[in-house]
């Protein structure tokens, strides 16, 4: 069963599947919780890695991939496309309305940064896309960055 320390977050996650008339399952419920007790993006074969030990039940990875897909849209989840790796919206419990996400991926440690950015940049992106004679597919921004923990350490 998922942490106590997440009941907030469970009990909103709850809320956003019920108003889009998906049901969260207890199996999606342990998935997220995997993801909400990382401190690191998980690929799915570690995240049923990590299922398997915590809830001594095994999930083959294609199922692991179906639930991070359905949790995705939603957005209770997010897909770092350039690890391919998951993550937990770090935004659940928010009530505002959410920008489009940008993640600062630490290239040393693998911490990720989940920040919002303004519609003004992606209006700007879309249009400078537009006057290349493309079009935009998915505005989520990842940077491969180094986190200040691990740029201190490199200096040291």
């Amino acid at each position: 069963m998922p942490s106590a320390d997440h009941a907030a977050t469970f009990a909103k996650a709850e809320k956003i599947c019920h108003d889009n008339g998906v049901k969260l399952t207890v199996k999606r419920k342990n998935v997220l919780g995997v993801l909400l007790n990382s401190d690191k993006p998980l690929s799915a074969y570690e995240i049923a890695d990590i299922y398997r030990t915590t809830h001594h039940e095994t999930l083959a990875p294609m199922s692991v991939y179906r639930m991070l897909d359905i949790l995705s849209e939603l957005p209770l989840v997010h897909k770092l496309s350039s690890e391919n790796k998951y993550l937990a919206c770090s935004h659940i419990t928010c009530s505002h309305t959410h920008q489009v996400p940008q993640f600062l991926i630490c290239k040393s440690c693998g911490k990720v940064a989940e920040k919002g950015i303004q519609g003004s940049v992606i209006d700007a992106l879309k249009e400078s896309i537009k006057l290349a004679d493309f079009q935009l597919l998915n505005s989520q921004i990842e940077l491969q960055c180094i986190c200040n923990d691990c740029a201190k350490s490199s200096s040291s």
